[in-house]
């Protein structure tokens, strides 16, 4: 796999990401000066995340506990007051890019692909909730660009199903093993063996932990990316500040993981939704949504349909499995369906069998 020109996999140099995420806490002054930082610690690349809140969160939404225990109150309130436009956006990419960096943008909503490509990013990323979103995954990979999916609080059988609908971009495609906790309370580094072993793709680390060893570590047990949060100060109040580095933790941090010794063999154990990723799997994941109220009996078309979250709801990949399907029930507008819209009594479809 290649980002731009610059080669990924078990023969060159580990890969590391500096995710600024929303740790610019919704000012462009201060994701440039992250973008700074991230060049003087010695990153590759720095990540964005775009996303609109109305488009991500329904009205079923609900705040994960780490985001609770960050001092936030509303989801929407939260999300709105950390968005960048895609035209601040452009700055941060034309930062990086006159810094040496590589740009790489999570998008969170399909509708917003297009205007993603508006702007001169390297790669694309998943966050692990969409691993489930065909959808988006599916936008994203047909714009041409390497697509890094990260699959935190997911099971090995959901990433095998992904990997079989990006088949035809496997020679742009690379896996994250990733605890979905913020902070993570300990590494899980047993996922980069078992998703080497089962794809043979190029599999990485991202990391939310408070350690700045685990990049090393990773890099030992075969990990060829690593990503780590990058902050201006970790108790700064907002969701990712206590999963990220400071500047100095994160130049550290980098330097460790090139001084790393790569073992011959991968690291051995399984893939697991582990204990701490259960809550943010089912605030994060985003469901098939309606656009509108809709009565009972109404036959289902796509345009009755988005995906937001929470992951509550009839899972985004069934999308085009459910379009002509008839509702059993009115369904109010912007909630998750469920299988009790579609069939009396909760039962599955015969569509579904």
């Amino acid at each position: 796999m290649n980002i731009g020109t610059r080669p990924i996999g078990n023969n060159t140099p580990p890969y590391v990401i500096a995710e600024i995420g929303v740790n610019h806490d919704g000012r462009v002054a201060r994701a440039l000066e992250l973008t700074d930082a991230a060049a003087e610690a010695g990153a590759d690349a720095v990540k964005l995340q775009l996303f609109q809140t109305d488009l991500l969160m329904s009205k079923a939404a609900k705040l994960a506990a780490y985001q609770q225990q960050a001092g936030e109150t509303d989801p929407i309130e939260m999300l709105s007051r950390l968005e960048l436009s895609i035209k601040e956006m452009g700055e941060v990419v034309e930062r990086a890019h006159d810094r040496g960096l590589h740009a790489i943008v999570t998008v969170f909503s399909l509708e917003l692909v297009a205007q993603a490509e508006s702007l001169a990013w390297d790669a694309y990323k998943s966050a692990s909730p969409d691993l489930i979103n065909c959808p988006l995954l599916d936008a994203m990979a047909e714009t041409g660009k390497p697509l890094i999916v990260s699959t935190g609080a997911s099971t090995m059988d959901e990433v095998m199903r992904t990997v079989g609908w990006l088949e035809h971009a496997r020679d742009r495609l690379a896996l994250l093993q990733c605890v979905s906790s913020y902070p993570a309370p300990e590494p899980a580094f047993e996922g980069i063996g078992a998703l080497g072993r089962a794809t043979g793709l190029p599999v990485g680390y991202s990391d939310h932990t408070n350690a700045i060893e685990t990049g090393r570590d990773a890099v030992a047990l075969g990990a060829v990316i690593l990503e780590r949060h990058l902050t201006h100060d970790t108790r700064a109040p907002g969701p990712d500040h206590a999963a990220s580095l400071e500047p100095a933790q994160f130049a550290r941090y980098i330097a460790l993981v090139h001084a790393a010794q790569p073992s011959c063999s991968r690291s051995l154990g399984a893939k697991a939704v582990l204990a701490c990723e259960r809550d943010v799997r089912r605030v994060s994941r985003q469901s098939l949504t309606t656009r509108m109220p809709l009565p009972a009996g109404h036959a289902l078309v796509r345009t009755d349909l988005t995906i937001k979250r929470p992951g509550t709801g009839i899972e985004p990949w069934r999308l085009e499995q459910i379009i002509g399907s008839r509702l059993t029930r009115p369904v109010e507008a912007d909630v998750p369906m469920v299988e009790a819209d579609l069939a009396a009594g909760g039962e599955p479809l015969k569509r579904f069998a």
